[in-house]
């Protein structure tokens, strides 16, 4: 034995020697800082390889999707059963999940042997005796009664198509039972279970260990997305995005991806680094050419190797004075287990070395203990160091799929080699921190392996389902059937019949207001116009100049100017004056001081007309509230002010709402533009209507532009059936509670305060956001519809999602919670545009039958932010239309220039009609 006053004297010189023969001897089995990352780089592409559908047949790396969408929140609780089979010795478990604030388990578990003759025999035989297995657990427990879940961890190869299935692609480590590669291990043990007929279980998941391992350590660390095994074998898993898994349809959320790492190289992608020793361990295996980096890595190797090593040393008479024995000859009698004490910093490493070479029947000097203990070192630190290099691949594609600076992330570990061989961990750690600088990584040990880990998919697949079904109640609300929007369209019809009749008109949620426009552009329109466009704090006077001729042209210039606060709500009589000024410097801009032109008003605020150049206002909105004015022709008082500045004329033409403006913009570029609509903060929509219909006008000839104001239907009820809780909340918070019901399921104004609701909601009852309510997310207005057109873009990442969520106050939000604020601003955008759609069904079979027409082809003429930024709305308002409208061929023309241009229009056409009269 090598006594203690010997290593007393063991020199540094003595020992820099042997390490520097046996580094020597092995320079392939060190890898250069550039190696290691160059192996990383390579490794990041063998998991696009793997991911991408048209490469992945070939791929080494396979990447498979497992059905496990989402980690453990930590509100999981239940109870819940699991089976770990991956050796001779499988395990039951009852697992007992507590989300009591504490996040507590209890589990109680058996071992169970498999004899080796079910190992090979049949596949029946293997299930029964699981099943057999399974029952006296739970008769021991007494639950046999119970129907509990159930998750089970079979680490074997298996090719999944959902969480609950698991087709065995080739039997590993030992077993060999026949009848079972090419089926479904669930089936089996479902059949083997149904067979005895004595107990019933809810088999919801099947994983491997890796799985398992990231599921564990996911339910004490929320931050753990990566599972990673280094023991017999080595592998590791992630959590993906979807949009990345093209083997896959859908592109929302994440998916945990088992990498199967242990392939990497089989293609000969590491052809280079592999040395002989390397090869001669390959051939010797049970799998030659198969799971390459696995036998560069795994304990079931790393003991191999070293005993080849010293083989080979002792043959080149660098070690025990060039002499073997029968034990270090035979292959695996250098057991990892060995390393993990040889390969330390402890005093006493050098007697373990010793110990294990005389087990070997060799006689060690001192030398050959430290030669020993360098080469166990080198095969370690190669592998932990190979291990990095994949595992920061996998850092990389998680931070640049977040696109974070600097990703913080949890890793959960298992596995024997990890657990026993604190340099191989130190290692490790040391070498991902170096590669990754940008990553806050934390390693996390798994302590209750991955039976723990089954029970915990469960749990979540679990809470998942029941959080699914409570979630897709709420959103059923929201929901809207074929029948109940054919409902909206006929109510629709119902109330604008109301609307136009002298009788009811007072009765009618749509007022149908008639705006003296009797007819559209037909192309002769020609002159220099003015318009001015008043609908907010800012507005624009604009030169409009038509050009008739094959060519009709519109040249249009412009300037935009502001109304102060105390203007807005001041007098009238200061409020025109302002308009006025403005127009003036206006005239001077454009160098046509003085100059008398027809003038067309949009005036976006209610008015009651009896002709086209007048408009009582009816009510301010929009924060205007000059006084004087409601109740008074807004033409007369605009005419006041440029009296009293004395500078120009005008010639007032029309006034008209922008709606209408719209119609008249784009039916100068299409003929067959007979209809309005404007979808932005407001909503609604105009139509040429048969003069004889509007009975608040006299005459019966010809047509007249219609201003329906559909923003209000719904005032009268008719919405009531379809109204949610959110609706209710979102109208009795609002300005004008019970009026404008239309508009506040329909436009930007409301639709993201309808999302916001429908998220507290969610919250409160801890569907989202783990349950904790954000001070800003209680903000009314915070959640602005332009965050449902940002969300909504297809393809979209996740990320984006989570910054809108991270600007709410919500810097905690998870992937999952993406995708299911995702899903609400669907919904709401959705039922938004279908409502919209059935209003305009209504509205062109209103012209169909009014025109005794069996097929009418006709053009919208839209404007507003939310038809015109939204990914989807247009899309789904058309489907709608069509649906409910079939004998309706409807185009629909954004219109560019704004209303401002249309109210310019409207005055070219007055002009024209008015001189076609007169001659």
């Amino acid at each position: 034995m090598l006594a203690s006053s010997l290593l007393a004297n063991y020199c540094t010189e003595n020992h820099d020697d042997q390490t520097q023969k046996v580094d020597r001897y092995l320079p392939h089995l060190h890898l250069s800082m550039e190696t290691i990352m160059d192996v990383s780089v390579r490794f990041r592409r063998e998991m696009d390889k793997g991911l991408c559908r048209d490469t992945n047949s070939a791929a080494a790396v396979k990447m498979l999707p497992t059905f496990v969408l989402s980690t453990p929140d930590g509100t999981e609780q239940g109870e819940f059963l699991a089976l770990d089979l991956g050796g001779s010795n499988f395990r039951v478990l009852l697992v007992k999940v507590m989300a009591n604030g504490k996040q507590e388990v209890e589990m109680e578990d058996q071992i169970y042997t498999i004899p080796e003759n079910l190992m090979r025999g049949s596949g029946s035989e293997l299930f029964d005796h699981i099943a057999e297995c399974l029952a006296d657990f739970m008769e021991k427990l007494g639950i046999k009664d119970k129907k509990l879940p159930l998750g089970f961890t079979f680490s074997f190869p298996c090719e999944q198509k959902k969480l609950d299935e698991g087709v065995l692609m080739s039997w590993t480590k030992a077993f060999r039972a026949s009848g079972v590669e090419g089926k479904d291990v669930v089936s089996l043990l479902r059949k083997a279970i149904a067979k005895r007929g004595d107990f019933k279980v809810d088999i919801l998941a099947v994983i491997n260990d890796t799985v398992g391992t990231m599921m564990t350590c996911g339910y004490d660390d929320h931050l753990c997305e990566i599972g990673l095994i280094v023991g017999t074998g080595t592998n590791a898993c992630y959590m993906e995005q979807m949009r990345n898994l093209e083997l896959l349809d859908g592109d929302e959320g994440r998916m945990c991806v088992n990498t199967e790492w242990g392939a990497f190289g089989d293609d000969g992608a590491l052809e280079d680094l592999r040395t002989d020793i390397d090869r001669e361990i390959d051939a010797g295996s049970f799998n030659p050419g198969k799971q390459l980096f696995e036998k560069m890595i795994s304990g079931m190797y790393m003991g191999e190797m070293v005993r080849l090593i010293l083989v080979k040393m002792t043959k080149d008479k660098l070690l025990f004075q060039g002499k073997t024995t029968a034990q270090l000859l035979t292959t695996g009698r250098f057991k990892t287990s060995y390393i993990y004490n040889i390969d330390s910093d402890k005093d006493e490493s050098l007697l373990r070395a010793e110990e294990v070479l005389r087990d070997l029947g060799l006689d060690p000097s001192l030398e050959d203990c430290i030669a020993t203990k360098r080469v166990c070192e080198i095969v370690s630190t190669r592998a932990a160091h190979l291990c990095s290099a994949s595992l920061v691949a996998v850092l990389r594609q998680i931070r640049d799929n977040k696109a974070a600076e600097k990703l913080r992330t949890t890793i959960g570990v298992d596995g024997s080699v990890y657990k026993n061989h604190t340099e191989f961990s130190r290692r490790l750690h040391k070498m991902v921190r170096r590669l990754v600088p940008d990553c806050d990584v934390r390693f996390l040990q798994s302590q209750c392996g991955s039976g723990k880990g089954a029970a915990m998919v469960t749990a979540v697949a679990y809470r998942l389902a029941a959080q699914n079904a409570e979630r897709q109640r709420i959103l059923d609300t929201l929901r809207l059937s074929r029948e109940q929007l054919l409902d909206v369209k006929n109510r629709m019809s119902e109330a604008m019949v109301r609307g136009l009749s002298r009788q009811s008109h007072e009765q009618s949620s749509v007022k149908m207001l008639p705006t003296y426009v009797r007819s559209t552009p037909d192309g002769t329109e020609h002159g220099d116009f003015l318009a001015l466009d008043l609908g907010g704090s800012s507005f624009r006077v604009l030169l409009v100049q038509v050009r008739k001729g094959k060519k009709h042209s519109v040249d249009m210039q412009q300037k935009i100017y502001s109304i102060p606060q105390e203007t807005m709500q001041s007098t009238g009589e200061e409020l025109f004056n302002h308009i006025v000024d403005c127009i003036a410097d206006f005239l001077d801009y454009i160098g046509m001081r003085g100059a008398s032109l027809p003038l067309g008003f949009t005036f976006s605020f209610p008015c009651h007309q009896s002709r086209l150049d007048q408009g009582i206002l009816l009510k301010w909105t929009k924060g205007f509230k000059a006084s004087g004015c409601e109740g008074q022709d807004v033409i007369m008082l605009l005419k006041d002010a440029v009296r009293r500045r004395q500078e120009f004329d005008l010639n007032f033409v029309a006034v008209v709402n922008d709606t209408v403006g719209t119609m008249m913009t784009c039916g100068y570029e299409d003929p067959q533009c007979e209809v309005g609509l404007i979808v932005g903060t407001g909503t609604n929509a105009c139509y040429m209507e048969e003069m004889r219909n509007i009975e608040l006008v006299e005459g019966g000839e010809g047509r007249m532009c219609v201003n329906m104001e559909w923003g209000a239907f719904g005032e009268y009820g008719e919405l009531d059936d379809f109204c949610t809780e959110f609706d209710h909340v979102v109208d009795e918070s609002s300005n004008y509670p019970g009026k404008q019901r239309y508009e506040k399921m329909i436009s930007g104004m409301y639709l993201g305060e309808i999302v916001r609701n429908v998220l507290m909601d969610y919250t409160s009852k801890g569907l989202l956001f783990r349950g904790k309510l954000s001070e800003r997310l209680k903000t009314r207005g915070i959640f602005e519809t332009k965050f449902l057109a940002q969300i909504e873009k297809d393809r979209l990442a996740m990320r984006q999602v989570r910054s809108i969520l991270q600007h709410l106050g919500l810097t905690s939000s998870t992937c999952d919670d993406s995708v299911l604020v995702k899903e609400v601003c669907s919904v709401v955008a959705r039922r938004a545009a279908q409502l919209c759609g059935a209003g305009l069904a209504a509205m062109v079979d209103k012209i169909r039958e009014n025109r005794n027409l069996n097929q009418l082809s006709i053009t919208v003429g839209v404007d507003g932010t939310l038809y015109k930024t939204h990914p989807h709305f247009s899309s789904i308002m058309q489907e709608t239309l069509q649906d409910l409208a079939p004998q309706c061929q409807v185009t629909f023309h954004k219109s560019e220039d704004g209303s401002g241009k249309g109210a310019a229009l409207i005055t070219a056409v007055a002009c024209r009609v008015k001189n076609e009269e007169q001659h």
